[in-house]
């Protein structure tokens, strides 16, 4: 189930403007062209920013996302018609051969069910072409991220376009085990508040290599965050060529 920050279509028009800056994406498009990715699967695609910008260099893009909001976001977009957008998630896609299969952003983390993220790394895998790779990321547990999700030091006031005065905060509501969540506040000028319940599975180094070798992935390389120095790792994994 989508979050209601991407899937209420009041929320998920303000998530581009909100995350202006997206710093993780260069370090996804340079591993994209370091690996000649021709074909690329976005799972999680959102509202498509880092997909268009992978069809804006000549490659061929699937997006898929569950939270329809998002993906009609994406498809009013310019060159939103070089990308295919699949309504669903890697759980049930179409035959496909990528050269790379990503997961931006909290993806990774937003896929909580035990069940549903091996179904996920079996659909990434199966959408895969022999010698094609798997790139996500994850926060490193240790380094304790929802520390930090509270008003104090999250709260920010911004002016949007056609929305005018908008107040923003998070609030941690619970830790449970690997189970962090949160929620996102949207505090409009007209005196209207929303919110975004999330939930995120903080997942270990070696619990998702395991994870990865259980479903057929060699883990080529755990590389450390550029924008998020030392607070989390990116998986590059490969599904083994024939």
């Amino acid at each position: 189930m989508a979050e209601e920050l991407f899937n209420d279509p009041r929320l998920a028009p303000l998530y581009d403007p909100l995350e202006d800056e997206r710093p993780d994406l260069d370090a996804y498009l340079a591993i994209a062209g370091g690996l000649g990715a021709r074909s690329v699967l976005d799972i999680g695609c959102g509202t498509g920013v880092f997909a268009l910008l992978l069809a804006g260099r000549g490659a061929e893009v699937v997006g898929v996302d569950p939270a329809a909001a998002s993906l009609d976001v994406a498809r009013a977009k310019p060159g939103a018609e070089r990308v295919t957008w699949l309504h669903g998630d890697a759980t049930d896609l179409p035959p496909l051969a990528c050269d790379l299969a990503t997961m931006t952003g909290n993806v990774a983390q937003a896929i909580t069910d035990p069940g549903v993220w091996r179904a996920t790394l079996a659909g990434a895998y199966g959408a895969l072409r022999p010698g094609g790779h798997l790139v996500f990321e994850t926060r490193d547990p240790a380094r304790r991220a929802w520390e930090g999700w509270n008003r104090a030091d999250t709260h920010r006031v911004v002016e949007l376009p056609g929305v005018g005065r908008l107040e923003t905060w998070c609030e941690l509501t619970e830790v449970a085990g690997p189970l962090v969540s949160f929620r996102g506040c949207y505090a409009f000028a007209d005196g209207r508040t929303l919110t975004s319940d999330s939930t995120l599975r903080f997942r270990g180094r070696d619990e998702v290599a395991d994870d990865l070798a259980a479903h057929g992935f060699t883990v080529r390389e755990v590389r450390d965050a550029p924008d998020r120095p030392g607070k989390e790792f990116v998986f590059v994994a490969q599904r083994p060529g024939e």
